[in-house]
């Protein structure tokens, strides 16, 4: 995968890598073509030999032959779309977990796509681009009956044969007068749609801050302006469609009215007999088939090629992070930052040594978002200046899955899953009873689990949504505390509970990651602005407009910061 990855590309990839199964696939359709305009011409064949004649075992013979002929035409259809369809499905599985790879992907992806659209590029889009493994056979059968049929008539008489021969390349011409209008307006269609499916999720995800802020209204009519458009890009595109159906559906019903009626006047005059009339009928009407195969083709091509395109946006996305090859396995997890400047902060020197439990109070929240996301790992190193060290090296140069291992955040936002709450507190990790216990105990969290019925089998809706704000809070931060990793950055864990559960809840992680009993040199970092949390830790820094303006104990900035006691003090 790459920055050049081109829907182009994808279709290229798609057809390579399929290319047995479509070969075989395509061989066996097109049997099943061949066979199908020989239909006609056998029925025809056994009028005039057969039944003229009256020879009872001969037309036992050809009856037996028409059922051969039947076998044959549906066994290979059977198989060959059984080998499309396999290499189909499994051509859109592999892309959609290529896609669903590269969004998940802990380097990050480089993209302004939203989450909406992300998710439709990796649903709808990564399906639709393993049509072409579909569509080509079809040409391909369509084509090879309309030849054939062309080739019958020939045989039976050269001006019946002429006709589909000059009429299928104005059917061809006509699909391709239409065609680059309908691939515009499917693009943009499906690029409408991605839009409003975005601006739909992210509406969904933040139905409780709208609510929060009265903001219901304009949430409502944003997103009705952008259904709007998508609405009137799906018309448009069912319009273009329209036009095309129509047209190529007219054309295709002329050329076989013409070669119909035309063998019709050549059996009222002797020239062809009733049984090579019989058969340029049933060729006529089976033509109009792979004619409109190949009139609804180009629609089909024109959204499947668009959401290849929609797919090489995601495949050929660079990533955000590229990090080192150094370990720091076994070695002191000290913390630095050296000049660090993100954002609104303004180069940032501070050191926090392994085992310490440090409080950061930002008098500007953007502060403290910027802060939360240079320890995240998440943010490309070309948007930051300076140096994060952890263990005196760069956390640039470290392996990618070292410094996640070392450094695990918990944003103030957290985000639960349709699952358990034991699953999502221990997100698969295989700890022990004792461990959860604790993590349950210093969250707060075990409150939750004594009042349910079903304790840690409590089902959760999507995103936690049957909890309460507090409950959601400690559940994530019981997940965090159990992962024990060797750094814990906490982001305001607390806002959305009691003052007495507060208190608890910051007792608990001091002692749980920083008590008499604990071996490892574990450091907790909490952005926050509550006192109880900041009273437990062993230092607090604080920043004013991304510079750090002070660096002292809890109690020592009380007395001497006033503007410090107003921040923390409720």
């Amino acid at each position: 995968m790459g920055q050049n990855m081109t829907g182009g590309r994808i279709v290229r990839r798609t057809l390579t890598r399929n290319k047995r199964k479509v070969s075989i696939g395509t061989v066996l359709i097109c049997i099943h073509q061949l066979a199908e305009t020989a239909v006609p011409i056998t029925l025809g064949w056994i009028i005039d030999s057969a039944i003229a004649s009256g020879d009872v075992p001969w037309f036992v013979g050809s009856i037996l032959a028409l059922a051969a002929l039947f076998l044959c035409l549906t066994t290979a259809y059977q198989f060959g779309m059984r080998f499309l369809n396999v290499a189909l499905q499994h051509e859109a599985h592999r892309i959609r977990m290529e896609v669903t790879g590269r969004i998940l992907d802990p380097r990050g992806l480089d993209t302004t796509l939203r989450s909406g659209e992300l998710l439709t590029i990796s649903s709808t889009d990564a399906e639709q681009s393993a049509w072409f493994l579909d569509l080509f056979p079809r040409i391909a059968a369509a084509t090879t009956a309309v030849v054939a049929t062309a080739v019958a008539l020939m045989v039976i008489d050269v001006p019946l044969g002429l006709a589909i021969f000059v009429g299928t390349p104005i059917f061809v011409a006509v699909l391709q007068l239409v065609a680059p209008r309908v691939t515009r307006r499917a693009a943009e269609q499906q690029r409408t749609v991605a839009e409003a499916t975005a601006l739909a999720t992210d509406l969904v995800s933040g139905h409780r801050s709208i609510e929060g802020i009265g903001a219901e209204t304009e949430a409502a009519t944003r997103y009705r302006r952008a259904s709007k458009t998508a609405l009137d890009a799906a018309l448009q595109t069912a319009r273009s469609l329209a036009t095309q159906l129509g047209i190529t559906t007219g054309v295709s019903a002329v050329v076989a009215a013409t070669v119909a009626g035309l063998a019709g006047y050549f059996a009222l005059t002797g020239r062809i007999s009733v049984g090579e009339l019989i058969a340029v009928v049933g060729l006529a009407q089976f033509l109009i088939e792979p004619l409109g195969v190949l009139s609804s083709t180009p629609a089909i091509i024109a959204r499947a090629r668009a959401s290849a395109d929609r797919v090489a946006l995601v495949l050929g996305a660079g990533r955000i992070l590229n990090h080192g090859t150094q370990r720091i396995t076994g070695q002191r997890l000290d913390l630095g930052f050296r000049g660090v400047a993100h954002r609104s902060l303004q180069g940032i020197d501070l050191d926090i040594s392994a085992g310490e439990i440090v409080g950061i109070l930002a008098h500007a929240p953007e502060d403290a978002e910027s802060i939360v996301a240079v320890l995240s790992g998440q943010v490309s190193p070309a948007d930051i200046a300076g140096d994060v060290l952890l263990a005196g090296t760069p956390t640039r140069d470290i392996e990618l899955a070292e410094v996640r291992a070392a450094i695990v955040v918990e944003p103030h936002v957290s985000d639960l899953f349709a699952d358990t709450v034991k699953n999502n507190i221990t997100a698969g990790r295989g700890h022990t009873d004792h461990t959860l216990a604790e993590a349950l105990r210093a969250s707060g969290a075990e409150q939750i689990i004594s009042s349910h019925a079903d304790g840690l089998e409590q089902r959760l809706t999507e995103r936690g949504a049957n909890l309460s704000g507090g409950q959601r809070q400690r559940i994530a931060l019981a997940r965090a505390l159990f992962a024990e990793p060797p750094v814990l950055v906490l982001h305001e864990p607390t806002t959305a509970v009691d003052s007495v559960t507060e208190h608890a809840v910051a007792r608990g992680i001091a002692a749980l990651r920083h008590g008499p009993n604990v071996q490892s040199s574990k450091t907790t970092i909490i952005v926050t602005s509550s006192p109880a949390l900041l009273s437990v830790a062993d230092r607090v820094v604080v920043l004013r407009d991304g510079r750090i303006v002070a660096d002292a104990t809890h109690s020592v900035l009380l007395e001497r910061a006033d503007d410090y006691a107003e921040a923390v003090l409720r």
